[in-house]
């Protein structure tokens, strides 16, 4: 049988070789959640920020750890939803429907992402994340995001491919109604 060895602990991750295989381990047992933010204008929300380990700007759906913060450790991926899309868009949801959950670099890391859609949006604040976080947010028309996901690639930003996943998601949610 071969041996499971712990090369590094982090606060949220730790490095683990098994054989001949190198993985990151998250360690909240929460995962990620997505979020697929729709308004009521049928505006998609989207969030820009730095990101260290690329050295780049991203462009992003709402997003976020579950259980991250002490007195949320035993929440669902629905409510850290409704947490992470007030905290980085200043947005409040009525509604958030679960999709579904999977490995986000199987090779590489046990991190499962949930991906949830957000309606019945209602403005509560600023947003722009916490006192760690430089988040910008953008509202844009469901008609204009290719072109506008184009356009922040050929400017430089890099695209979170995990968006075109939600995208398709938001456009057959029928299909993955409980």
């Amino acid at each position: 049988m071969t041996q499971i060895e712990t090369l590094c602990n982090g606060k949220w991750l730790r490095l683990m070789k098994h054989g001949r295989w190198e993985y990151a381990e998250r360690t909240n047992p929460g995962g990620g959640v997505m979020i697929i933010a729709l308004t009521d204008d049928d505006k998609l929300l989207f969030v820009e920020q730095p990101r260290p380990a690329i050295d780049c700007m991203t462009i992003e759906m709402p997003a976020g750890l579950v259980g991250d913060v002490a007195m949320h450790a035993d929440e669902s991926a629905i409510e850290a939803a409704h947490r992470e899309l007030t905290e980085e868009t200043g947005y409040r949801a009525g509604r958030i429907d679960y999709l579904m959950s999977g490995p986000t670099s199987a090779g590489m890391s046990n991190e499962i992402l949930a991906f949830v859609l957000a309606r019945d949006l209602e403005r509560v604040e600023d947003g722009g994340g916490d006192e760690t976080e430089e988040i910008r947010v953008h509202e844009v028309p469901r008609h204009d995001v290719a072109h506008w996901l184009v356009d922040k690639l050929r400017a430089g930003y890099s695209i979170d491919p995990k968006i075109f996943a939600g995208l398709y998601m938001l456009e057959h949610s029928a299909l993955f109604a409980r």
